[in-house]
């Protein structure tokens, strides 16, 4: 792999051992051209006193030349081992310091990856000196800020639109339904009143379903305390007859589940799942409600058989008004699994779902402990 594809951590590190060796080399260098420097001029030094006796003077002057190259072998031997002993330990020294500067990285990461699965409100937060790691983190933070208040005010208009939405259509409602009772109604009128009534019931939900996401995208502030299994059990008994009038077979496999969070906005989650289990399940399959604990957090577990989903349509069926292949024709609006991953996303936890290879679909959505 080349240098330029390193992470970012190694790349450092190389560089730290780089500039050691770079160093080691011109230090080991340096001393040893002064040690040589150093045994000449006191080779010549003693030397100059021996010129009185040629003979002895000759064989002194080649042990003291012999003292001289083997001082300097040894010594440059001796410098290289412990430079490189001491390039492992910069190389050492060098992923543990590189680790730590890369530490405040981490945590924008971090956070930003929990932000772009969760939620808009978390904030980096980073403390420190005020250098350019930080001034990275405050910027990502007012970022963030803007971006928040400007989803909210998004959340707030469809909260409110759909809120005024309800009046009108639970009028339209009520002047059909007293149409039709009336006794003079003409023909015409009772034959396109079902129709009208279908549509607005249609309208009705669709309102009453964003409303339900808005209000799921905000922060839960009141939690109480919630046992899975209990809100997937009263789940499986609303939807009982409707799985029966589809022939579709309800199992549950509850265990208890204790999570701290919003009642209304997890048994609109366990509700949507179990509708669209039932939904979605071909007639004489059977849909499977699971609920447990795992590590750190309490999982709410729904897979039943349907339609062939592909692996590349998963995220789209969270997505508002998306559905996957073979689920159009079906009375839905289309938000139930956009609830659910919100409402979801706005306890801390996650929502996926996995194809079954034989049809249908596995959602699983993970709560953190109390």
């Amino acid at each position: 792999m080349r240098p330029s594809r390193w992470p970012v951590r190694a790349r450092l590190t190389a560089l730290y051992a780089a500039a050691f060796l770079v160093a080691g080399v011109v230090l080991v260098s340096v001393t040893y051209w002064l040690a040589s420097r150093s045994l000449t001029r006191h080779v010549d030094a003693r030397g100059s006193h021996l010129d009185s006796d040629p003979q002895t003077a000759d064989l002194v002057r080649d042990e003291i030349a012999t003292y001289r190259s083997e001082t300097l072998s040894d010594l440059l031997t001796w410098s290289i081992f412990a430079l490189v002993g001491a390039l492992v330990l910069a190389v050492a020294l060098g992923w543990v310091l590189a680790g730590r500067a890369l530490r405040p990285l981490h945590q924008i990461t971090d956070t930003a990856t929990r932000v772009a699965d969760r939620s808009l409100h978390e904030r980096i937060g980073l403390t420190g000196p005020d250098d350019e790691v930080k001034e990275l983190a405050d910027t990502i933070d007012e970022m963030l800020e803007r971006l928040d208040r400007s989803f909210d005010a998004q959340r707030r208009f469809v909260a409110n639109a759909s809120h005024e939405l309800r009046t009108p259509l639970a009028v339209n409602r009520t002047m059909l339904e007293v149409a039709v009772r009336n006794p003079d109604a003409s023909d015409d009128l009772k034959q396109l009143a079902p129709r009208l009534l279908a549509t607005n019931e249609r309208s009705e939900r669709l309102v009453a379903g964003l409303l339900t996401l808005a209000r799921s995208e905000q922060r839960v502030v009141e939690r109480s305390a919630i046992d899975l299994a209990e809100v997937a059990a009263t789940a499986v008994e609303q939807e009982h007859h409707d799985a029966l009038e589809r022939g579709v077979t309800l199992t549950t496999d509850l265990h208890p589940a204790p999570i701290t969070g919003s009642p209304v906005l997890i048994e609109r989650l366990a509700a949507n799942l179990v509708q669209n289990a039932v939904r979605y399940s071909s007639s004489g399959t059977e849909a499977v409600v699971r609920t447990g604990r795992g590590d750190a957090h309490c999982v709410l577990q729904i897979e039943n058989s349907g339609a062939v989903v592909c692996a590349d349509e998963i995220d789209e069926l969270f997505e508002p008004f998306r559905r996957g292949n073979g689920r159009a024709s079906t009375t839905g609006i289309g938000l139930g699994l956009s609830i659910v991953r919100s409402v979801a996303h706005a306890h801390g936890g996650t929502a996926t779902a996995h194809p079954r290879a034989n049809g249908g679909l596995i959602v699983r959505v993970e709560l953190p402990d109390p």
